[in-house]
């Protein structure tokens, strides 16, 4: 099949694109630097260079494809912008996909979602999810999606280094010892590689994780691969959590989104529906990540 990736070569497309070309699709990765396209191409998969900010050129790269991957980001350090609105700024992507996805012609797409992504209140700026998979909606109905629901990915933890290694511990808005899922983006990759050779019908939902743990748990197993066997997790309120964001740099909005999406981890407001429908979960353990995070914890 000809199959069409948004997302460059970032922590799930690359591992994707590789997969697919391996099991012989022609890849197709759509990336926003040119200086990717070498790599892209080393993998066996075709660079198309642009924007997911503009449609037209969406258009152009989803043309002919049998199967399109699109997935949203606003890139590298824009959660210190100051002037960035993310949940507009989001929307305004999937809009543009709609509009490339109905102009072009494509028949089957499969969406990077995300938990949360069932509600737009109470989750923070985990809404964004929920706006865009509406927005794929109104596509028309022959037009199949598959909306992956992937958890918090392992690599987001490496944001706890910093207190790690200032004030010794991890330090959030949430924590204790009840058990959420983390995700691998091998295993989400994988994931989306199966869903792409199975049969497309209607609209429908997957959620990804690979290993469900307590902030507890976390704390133990990313302290033993750092030599701090002891290392703690910490919870201090919301309001603090804010400050501390704010006083860093982070966008003020952008830091609320963060302080209420962690929020909704407790009860049971981020995993309501995740609940409901628990995936099996998938082969990377966080003891294995756990090596990656202290190769970086390591080089800070």
């Amino acid at each position: 099949m000809k199959i069409t990736i948004a997302g460059s070569l970032g922590h799930i497309s690359k591992p994707l694109a590789i997969e697919l070309v391996k099991k012989g699709h022609t890849v197709t990765v759509i990336s926003s630097k040119t200086e990717r396209q070498k790599e892209i191409e080393a993998i066996g998969a075709k660079a198309t260079i642009g924007s997911m900010h503009d449609a037209g050129f969406l258009t152009e790269a989803f043309k002919e494809a049998d199967i399109v991957y699109v997935m949203e980001t606003l890139g590298e350090g824009r959660f210190s912008d100051q002037h960035v609105n993310i949940i507009d700024a989001i929307t305004q992507i999937g809009l543009n996909y709609k509009q490339a996805i109905e102009k072009s012609g494509v028949k089957r797409v499969v969406h990077l979602s995300s938990i949360g992504a069932h509600t737009d209140k109470g989750n923070g700026m985990l809404a964004f999810h929920y706006n865009v998979e509406n927005i794929l909606k109104q596509l028309p109905n022959d037009v199949s999606i598959k909306f992956m629901r992937p958890v918090g990915f392992y690599y987001n933890m490496l944001a706890f280094i910093p207190t790690i290694k200032t004030q010794g511990a991890i330090i959030s808005n949430y924590g204790g010892d009840d058990k959420e899922p983390w995700v691998s983006p091998l295993d989400i990759a994988s994931v989306i590689a199966e869903e792409m050779e199975k049969p497309f019908e209607g609209r429908t939902i997957r959620y990804i994780a690979s290993e469900e743990l307590s902030p507890n748990e976390v704390a133990a197993i990313l302290g033993a691969s750092i030599g701090k066997p002891d290392l703690k997790w910490i919870t201090i309120p919301d309001e603090k959590m804010l400050n501390g964001m704010i006083a860093s740099g982070m966008n003020p909005n952008i830091a609320k989104g963060l302080v209420e999406m962690n929020a909704s981890r407790r009860g049971d407001v981020l995993y309501e529906d995740y609940n409901r429908h628990k995936p099996t979960l998938g082969k990377i353990k966080l003891k294995e990540w756990a090596k990656e995070f202290a190769a970086v914890y390591n080089k800070v």
